[in-house]
């Protein structure tokens, strides 16, 4: 099964999209991460489990396979947490896929489930903007921030529930 989420990365003060693809299939449970991920986003597969399991979700026992698209772009930050666990709890049919496709997500999980703030949503809230998808899940200390922008719709949460 494959789950596509959006979400964003920065290069600079610059805000490009990223497609992160998430597919579940059987073998041995491993988490396989691709796309030029620094440390940040590699480490994000510990903090996802945690924040899925402290979430009251299932952890699926399968092989797990992440791709941050495009490829040949580098990128960095906890930005891509909540938007990697929500792929996850979509291919596992945990939550409607359906409903993903028009957001982009952004937010850093602690181990709780609970989200931390992200640093360039003003940029990115600018590129959205101009985009063809007008809604943006971000966390809850970052909500005033991207409402700065007009003609986007800003969804703020607390926690990997809501």
């Amino acid at each position: 099964m494959l789950a596509k989420v959006m979400s964003f990365s920065l290069f600079g003060i610059e805000a490009y999209p990223i497609e992160i693809e998430v597919d579940v299939s059987r073998g041995l449970p491993a988490i396989t991460l691709v796309g030029l991920a620094d440390a940040a986003i590699k480490e994000s597969r510990e903090r996802v489990k945690s924040a899925i399991k402290n979430s009251g979700f299932d952890w699926p026992a399968e092989r797990i396979t992440i791709n941050l698209a495009p490829s040949d772009m580098k990128k960095e930050g906890a930005s891509f947490d909540l938007a990697i666990a929500l792929g996850i709890l979509s291919v596992t049919n945990q939550i409607n896929s359906q409903r993903l496709k028009d957001y982009y997500i952004l937010g850093e999980l602690s181990l709780d489930g609970s989200l931390r703030p992200v640093r360039g949503v003003l940029p990115i809230s600018l590129v959205i903007a101009k985009s063809k998808i007008k809604n943006l899940f971000v966390p809850m200390q970052n909500a005033k921030e991207a409402a700065i922008v007009s003609g986007i719709n800003v969804w703020p949460m607390n926690t990997l529930r809501r």
